[in-house]
């Protein structure tokens, strides 16, 4: 299981951070990553982070977002800074628990949170 917090609204040009507790030793194991959703688009990834470390970005966020992990609290976080309006979505924690590494394929992600709402204006 894995429940997201930290949306709101914010804006332009501030900062949020998103959190992701996992319920099982999932983080610093496989693929874990971010994504976000607006009303009538596919869901599309935002970050993602391997087993190594290795972090993977969608172009539109490069320099301003940033993904992380503490193993010891089995939790994920994206920091959001610069915040646009096109950042307005539903965002997603995911896991991909068959793999560890090419975290920055977005398809394949089989675990997902329930999503946090952004909102920046």
């Amino acid at each position: 299981q894995l429940v997201e917090s930290g949306g709101g609204s914010v804006q332009v040009g501030g900062s949020l951070r998103l959190s992701c507790v996992a319920s099982v030793d999932t983080i610093g194991r496989y693929c874990m990553g971010w994504f976000r959703q607006i009303p009538d688009k596919e869901r599309e990834g935002v970050a993602g982070i391997e087993s190594d470390g290795s972090t993977s970005y969608a172009d539109s966020v490069k320099g301003r977002f940033t993904i992380s992990v503490d193993k010891a609290k089995n939790t994920l976080y994206l920091q959001m800074n610069s915040l646009k309006p096109e950042d307005t979505a539903m965002y997603f924690c995911a896991a991909d628990v068959t793999r560890a590494y090419l975290c920055g394929s977005w398809s394949g992600y089989n675990y997902w949170g329930q999503g946090t709402q952004v909102t920046v204006s």
